[in-house]
């Protein structure tokens, strides 16, 4: 089992922070083999942003994602640019509001969820900054790529103290989302 996960978007969305919850799930709750990689513009906030995460139950010989099994895009610039990436077959989460600008026909390749998260976000939580989480919710709950309850415990390890109900009120509403997209 070699799974390779994309998140990508524009930076301040949280992309880096998702894949390193991801990644504490799979290596540190799942006992699986898990890399994390990162890289971004120079402007902390607004410049290209993109992580990868690979997951394994065996030694990793390669550390970059060379065809992702799941991608997660969060603005326009990273849907445009890494689409084309993805496999055939790819599970894919898209910031609806975020890409107006979609390749209908290659998606038809994908399973495909689009979603205004930065909105259902705001109303889950009162904060769209949690709209990185809620994705990770959907995906992990989708993909089953690591458990509920490991990345329930990556989150509380990861993010700033005092924040823990915010976070795992939009994982949960992640999880939720999800189920309507299992067949």
């Amino acid at each position: 089992m070699r799974k390779e996960i994309l998140f990508s978007g524009f930076g301040g969305q949280g992309v880096i922070l998702a894949s390193v919850i991801l990644g504490r799930a799979a290596a540190v709750y799942e006992n699986l083999y898990a890399v994390q990689t990162q890289s971004y513009g120079p402007e902390s906030r607004g410049g290209a942003s993109r992580a990868e995460v690979i997951i394994s139950d065996g030694p990793i010989d390669y550390p970059k994602v060379m065809a992702p099994d799941c991608a997660v895009f969060f603005s326009q610039e990273a849907y445009s640019k890494y689409l084309q990436t993805v496999k055939p077959g790819a599970k894919v989460i898209i910031e609806k509001n975020l890409v107006p600008h979609r390749d209908l026909e290659f998606e038809r390749k994908l399973n495909v969820i689009a979603l205004p998260l930065t909105e259902i976000a705001e109303e889950t939580t009162g904060l769209s900054l949690t709209m990185n989480i809620l994705a990770l919710g959907i995906l992990t709950a989708w993909t089953g790529v690591v458990g509920r309850e490991a990345v329930e415990k990556a989150v509380l390890d990861t993010i700033p103290k005092g924040t823990e109900e915010i976070n795992l009120r939009a994982l949960r509403k992640g999880f939720e989302l999800a189920e309507k997209f299992k067949p």
